[in-house]
């Protein structure tokens, strides 16, 4: 399976740097190169993007403001010249994190990360969602019907993630958080941290720090608490 980049960078010699890294590694391929989110984005509604390398300082939109805004990003791997915004694209569960310049050597240990068969298991996973009401989960070899009211939260555990359910014991699922994070309705759940998603009717109560469901206080990361905030108090 080949995996479809996308390079955001305003920089041309960074682009051409990119491409030439990318042309020695047979499982990647360019499907476009843009300088600035605007232009991302309408290359990203043609749905071709598996992976972006995508710039931090840009013109217009900052490359982590700019994923922030999108519903269902591909994975990204951040190409920068600016160590500082590390933390930043770890919350927003990038692959990696490139300093510039960046070597054949630094980028194949970054894809190393992302294997053509993860990409592959999510977009199957990701398949299992109803819209009506439940969603079905594949867990122990069979497929496991869960109704929306019934998720409190979901939490990632590295390949995995953990549905807590009410009345019933908690469901592991080989499925990342971000994949399911596409599908769920953004109406019923909200992500508050890289690693939870939560029922939004299910909060109890907040604080700047995190939210209280079932008795339990799920942290929320820095770069979710404006929108945190937001919908809690609706």
């Amino acid at each position: 399976m080949k995996i479809n980049c996308l390079i955001v960078d305003d920089e041309p010699l960074a682009v051409k740097v990119l491409e030439t890294h990318i042309a020695n590694i047979p499982s990647l391929v360019v499907c476009g190169s843009c300088g600035n989110a605007f232009a991302a984005m309408d290359i990203l509604k043609q749905g071709k993007a598996d992976l972006m390398f995508l710039d931090i300082h840009m013109p217009k939109l900052m490359g982590h403001e700019f994923l922030r805004t999108l519903r269902s990003p591909p994975k990204v791997i951040f190409t920068t010249a600016y160590r500082e915004y590390a933390l930043d694209a770890f919350e927003l569960d990038a692959v990696d994190y490139l300093l510039k310049p960046i070597t054949l050597e630094r980028l194949v240990k970054a894809i190393n990360k992302l294997s053509t068969t993860r990409i592959a298991d999510e977009k199957e996973e990701a398949a299992i969602v109803d819209n009506e009401g439940f969603v079905y989960f594949r867990a122990d070899r069979k497929m496991v019907k869960v109704k929306y009211d019934d998720i409190m939260y979901v939490e990632s555990m590295k390949d995995y993630i953990k549905i807590i359910r009410l009345n019933d014991k908690p469901l592991l699922v080989k499925q990342s958080i971000s994949s399911l994070e596409e599908v769920l309705p953004v109406n019923l759940f909200l992500r508050i941290h890289r690693s939870y998603i939560v029922a939004i009717n299910k909060i109890a109560a907040f604080t700047n720090h995190d939210v209280e469901i079932g008795g339990m206080e799920i942290p929320i990361g820095r770069l979710y608490a404006h929108q945190v905030s937001k919908v809690a108090k609706e």
